[in-house]
């Protein structure tokens, strides 16, 4: 066939328009030119100790499909001209260690359309991610020492205490140092030693703030790494021996701690209407007298302006008692005993059923 002088042509074969690319006809560019590039085997590490997956030199949680989109993101690369591109995946487990990934390309390259199939390997080794390497070296950064004031607590604070810990994990975005080295009882307390500073650190700021009390803080010095010290925490969490709602025996008046401040609590007085600010110093010498998981709460059977009358749940007999200064008639009556005399106590926010401390 004659070809014109000057006239296109491609030059792989020589066929006639139309002519892609570096002027090839399609047949000579889809020879070419691949839509996609994929290795065939993709490894990929998993710690054997507790699941966790390396992802680009950091240990993450994720679930195997999450695997399968990170592996093909980082090792299928598509020709850098290709548009409107579309991918499907099938998998394969072939055995504990190997998987298939049946992947499914489309896409368009100078107007023309590709459709491929590849099929990779992907390998999974056992590795041992930061964490789990600590943990089995006893690992540790800080130590945080559950201690008292005022009185010794009891098992049940301590359990309530460190179950506090546990909401604190719960809500901190994952971190592969935030994990627990050991723990257990000690006289007077209670050690658990962490992995992290700033998760030892926070949990003492969420106790205070749940609990009230002080925290105490001291680092030691345990060697040099690159021309730093190397340091170990202790942070000393002293809980108050009373809660909010308690009766407390203070400047020889009876007062009930109303809600914790950053310094202390706020009292609120028992006989009359007063508040006042008191610093941890200043309640040192206070004294528990009741509980409030000792209180009662009680039905008036009779009542006037100032007293009322009540049955004694150890006697059985009708008890009068001394109206609160903010009695309210349409609700019942939190009374307690104290030097054998009961005792009524004024509302408060944490009277009420799932309440909260008064602001």
């Amino acid at each position: 066939m004659a070809r014109s002088l000057g006239g296109e042509f491609c030059l792989v074969c020589g066929a006639d328009p139309p002519l892609y690319g570096e002027r090839m006809c399609e047949p000579c560019v889809r020879k070419r030119v691949k839509l996609v590039k994929v290795p065939e085997n993709i490894p990929w590490v998993r710690c054997a100790r507790c699941g966790i997956v390396e992802i680009q030199g950091k240990w993450v949680q994720i679930s195997e499909e999450e695997i399968w989109d990170e592996l093909i993101q980082r090792h299928v690369h598509f020709h850098k001209d290709a548009e409107d591109v579309g991918l499907a995946l099938e998998t394969r487990t072939v055995s504990d260690r190997h998987t298939l990934l049946h992947v499914q390309v489309e896409g368009v390259i100078e107007d023309l359309l590709f459709q491929e199939e590849h099929t990779m390997r992907a390998r999974m080794a056992n590795g041992v991610c930061l964490t789990c390497t600590r943990r089995a070296g006893n690992y540790f950064e800080a130590t945080v020492q559950l201690r008292s004031t005022g009185r010794r607590l009891s098992e049940e604070e301590f359990n309530a205490l460190r179950a506090t810990l546990d909401k604190v994990l719960e809500d901190l975005a994952d971190d592969p140092m935030f994990f627990i080295t050991s723990e257990g009882p000690v006289t007077g307390g209670y050690d658990i030693v962490l992995g992290s500073k700033g998760l030892a650190r926070t949990w003492g700021r969420h106790l205070v703030s749940e609990y009230g009390g002080q925290v105490a803080e001291s680092n030691t010095t345990v060697g040099r790494k690159d021309g730093i010290d190397v340091t170990r925490l202790t942070l000393l969490y002293r809980k108050p021996g009373y809660d909010i709602g308690d009766v407390i025996r203070w400047r020889d008046r009876f007062w009930r701690p109303a809600t914790w401040t950053k310094d202390g609590a706020i009292m609120s007085r028992i006989d009359r209407q007063e508040r006042t600010g008191a610093s941890w110093r200043d309640l040192e010498s206070a004294n528990v007298v009741t509980q409030m998981k000792d209180h009662l709460v009680v039905d008036l059977i009779t009542q006037d302006d100032s007293v009322g009358e009540f049955l004694d749940p150890s006697t059985w007999q009708m008890t009068p008692i001394r109206l609160p200064w903010d009695h309210d008639r349409t609700r019942p009556l939190r009374v307690t005993k104290v030097d054998g005399e009961w005792l009524a106590l004024h509302h408060l926010g944490c009277d009420e059923e799932g309440g909260k401390p008064d602001e």
